[in-house]
């Protein structure tokens, strides 16, 4: 897999797939629209983020590719690549247990703080890793 040259795109399986990690000057698309909501993307080596509707969804640092991102009432799935280690952080809801899963092997349990951010590391490569993070129930 490479970048997502197009900065965000709607895949056919109604997923969103992200970010440039080699883009060295910032790439931004706000106001896309895809299943009923809107998506802003910010890129580059040193960042990636994806909000909705104003709300943070997802960030990488430094900057990442994600693939196939899909968010339910108590799961986000996605692949992530990169060059190098990566802090992701994503928004969630407040004061709850997650479980995080990278590439099918679980790193554990978080709580996400007050806020509702939860954040860990993965060493990512070109060969995307495929994270979930799954609310305990």
């Amino acid at each position: 897999m490479s970048v997502v040259k197009e900065i965000i795109r709607l895949e056919s399986d109604e997923t969103l797939s992200f970010g440039n990690y080699i883009a060295t000057e910032k790439q931004k698309i706000e106001d896309f629209e895809a299943l009923g909501d809107l998506y802003k993307v910010k890129t580059h080596k040193q960042v990636t983020r994806l909000e909705k509707n104003g709300r943070l969804l997802l960030e990488s640092i430094p900057g990442s590719a994600i693939y196939n991102f899909q968010m339910t009432e108590d799961t986000i799935t996605f692949a992530a690549a990169g060059f190098e280690d990566t802090n992701i952080t994503a928004e969630l809801e407040s004061e709850t247990m997650y479980e995080i899963f990278i590439d099918g092997v679980s790193l554990g349990q978080m709580r996400t703080n007050v806020g509702g951010k939860i954040t860990f590391s993965i060493g990512l490569n070109d060969v995307p890793q495929h994270v979930r993070i799954k609310k305990n129930l």
